[in-house]
């Protein structure tokens, strides 16, 4: 068992509220966080008992800041911890909080868990994350539930939103006019999808270079297939792939 999980099953302070699932998935990408002078958000204070775990976990150096609509949540301040009082869905605040405590190096979405304002916050805040900073929205699964303005590939919601940023990052090999390079293929990493959570790690990235090592050493008969046969047989695939793709249908493969 690792030290969040001890910390969570020991706990008798403010309630903490979890799914079993999450504790692996936060020490595979938080645990390099841990005794540095970091800034932590997290967007959804409840009772508090998060705030103090994160403090524990990674130490007297680090900055653990909080966000809720409820006023009484200020309550919990004390060393290292302080709360700010509004809502996730208002990028006027979000803005003024990013002005007192950017740089960011963790942020974790444990609020509303509305579609809609998940991804408000996620807009406004990534951008304040340093460089290596993790952004991590917790119980992406109401994204299917209706009380939540959710649903099976529902375009509207958080789940949905960021399968396109999985597209984003691919968008440097983008052979089409409307897959364009965006900031998010600029600036994100990864993409990591769980039961529940979802991980954005920032990193610069620029345009991969292709290359290539060795000699080629399948020459003789297959070298000969570079004929006049296989142009014709790209020409065609390509054209009726190309015609497919448009209409958004499974591509042909020519066996």
């Amino acid at each position: 068992m690792k030290e969040l999980e001890l910390y969570f099953k020991g706990n008798k302070k403010n309630q903490i509220h979890k799914w079993s699932n999450y504790f692996d998935i936060y020490e595979r990408h938080l645990s390099g966080f841990r005794n540095k002078n970091i800034v932590f958000l997290e967007i959804g204070v409840s009772q508090g008992g998060g705030l103090q775990m994160w403090r524990h976990y990674f130490g007297d150096g680090a900055k653990i800041y909080g966000i809720d609509i409820d006023p009484r949540c200020r309550g919990v301040e004390d060393k290292n911890i302080k709360v700010f009082i509004g809502s996730q869905a208002d990028s006027k605040f979000l803005r003024e909080v990013i002005e007192k405590i950017a740089p960011i190096d963790i942020v974790i979405d444990d609020g509303s868990h509305n579609s809609s304002h998940q991804i408000i916050s996620f807009k406004e805040l990534f951008g304040a994350l340093r460089e290596g900073g993790v952004y991590l929205c917790e119980d992406t699964f109401t994204s299917y539930w209706l009380k939540y303005g959710g649903g099976y590939k529902r375009r509207s919601t958080y789940i949905e939103y960021m399968k396109n940023i999985v597209d984003d990052l691919h968008a440097y090999h983008s052979r089409q006019k409307r897959f364009k390079v965006t900031e998010y293929t600029k600036s994100i990493s990864s993409v990591s999808f769980y039961n529940g959570i979802v991980v954005v790690k920032k990193g610069n990235q620029a345009p991969p270079r292709e290359l290539k090592s060795g000699d080629l050493m399948l020459l003789g008969k297959l070298g000969q297939y570079n004929s006049k046969t296989k142009k014709v047989r790209f020409i065609v695939l390509y054209t009726i792939n190309y015609i497919l793709r448009a209409l958004k249908l499974p591509p042909f493969i020519w066996k």
